[in-house]
């Protein structure tokens, strides 16, 4: 086995371990926690199996916790997937009557489901029957398959790509998860540093949380690298050595990495601040749209540092300040307008 295996195993088996086994354990999102332990709790009483849920939002922010955290309060069994994973009619209903009574299905990135597929899903959702059809033109015929009582828990990060009759179907709730404040991500890693048996600063803790992008996942892959820049250095783990390994990752004070800080030099540099298309900025910094839109922009937008206008993007004063770019008083005109 390669050193690149080993090291995608042991990061796997870290991330199982960082990851909250029980509602009191999971930090923030607490609307989303209180509805969603009042439908499981009603259900139990009821004796029925919970209703199918829908969570969605960005990457990294606990959407496959929270389908493992369900399954772990009720007791079920789990089949874990992905939409990408299911290409064929015959796959899903390979899983679906592979499921036992009660069985919770979790569909990551349901989004890329094939609509063919999806089809198939919509009757199993809502009455629990699979519509399978047999054979080819005049011949054809439907046979109707009774499927277990099941669960379906999926998660996207791009509902809008999320069809409306299969939104419509998750009758237990659609739920958006927010990105978490600095207090919040400073309590997920000062318990993660403890499943780790990393002994860590207080001002080391500050410092990752400000940098995490309000995001567990990277709060999280942050605490691990700083873990291993101190082990390999022999240095503690303080705000100084913190510092040190994140400057190695190029992170900046605000959590902003080479791209975000591309996007931001391009666009005030060679388009005076913007307004510009994605499509021209993404050609400039030899992106996709999609990276651009899904992965580069959120973050500029949540710190305020990037706008989104009719006419397309424009870097605020903000962004000039953090990137050390003057201001010049014909843009400051034209961000007034």
């Amino acid at each position: 086995m390669s050193s690149e295996q080993n090291e995608k195993i042991e990061e796997s088996v870290l991330d199982q371990t960082l990851r909250p086994s029980s509602w009191e354990e999971y930090i923030g999102q607490k609307h989303i926690k209180d509805n969603v332990k009042i439908l499981l709790r009603a259900a139990e009483e009821r004796g029925h199996i919970p209703e199918h849920i829908l969570f969605y939002g960005p990457p990294g922010l606990g959407k496959t916790t929270l389908a493992h955290l369900i399954a772990k309060e009720t007791g079920r069994q789990m089949k874990v997937t992905s939409g990408p994973a299911i290409e064929k009619v015959g796959d899903l209903a390979s899983i679906l009557t592979n499921l036992a009574p009660g069985d919770i299905l979790f569909i990551d990135e349901i989004h890329r489901l094939n609509k063919m597929v999806e089809e198939i899903l919509y009757p199993a959702m809502e009455s629990g029957v699979l519509d399978i059809i047999i054979g080819k033109g005049p011949s054809a015929r439907t046979i109707q398959l009774d499927l277990p009582p099941f669960t379906l828990i999926a998660a996207t990060t791009r509902v809008a790509l999320v069809s409306s009759p299969l939104r419509s179907r998750f009758s237990g709730g659609v739920f958006r998860l927010e990105f978490y404040s600095n207090e919040e991500i400073a309590k997920i890693i000062e318990r993660s540093s403890k499943l780790l048996k990393t002994k860590l600063e207080v001002g080391a803790l500050k410092e990752i949380a400000k940098r995490s992008r309000f995001t567990p996942r990277t709060a999280n892959y942050f605490l691990k690298r700083c873990r291993d820049f101190a082990q390999v250095h022999k240095k503690d783990l303080n705000q100084k050595t913190v510092r040190e390994a994140l400057n190695m990752l190029a992170i900046d004070d605000i959590g902003l990495n080479p791209s975000d800080r591309k996007f931001l030099e391009i666009l005030i540099d060679k388009f005076n601040g913007g307004p510009v298309g994605l499509k021209t900025i993404a050609a400039a910094m030899s992106e996709e749209e999609a990276t651009v839109e899904e992965v580069v922009e959120p973050y500029l937008i949540q710190l305020g540092l990037l706008e989104r206008s009719p006419r397309g993007r424009v870097a605020t004063p903000k962004a000039y300040e953090h990137m050390g770019f003057d201001l010049k008083e014909d843009t400051q005109k034209k961000l007034k307008i």
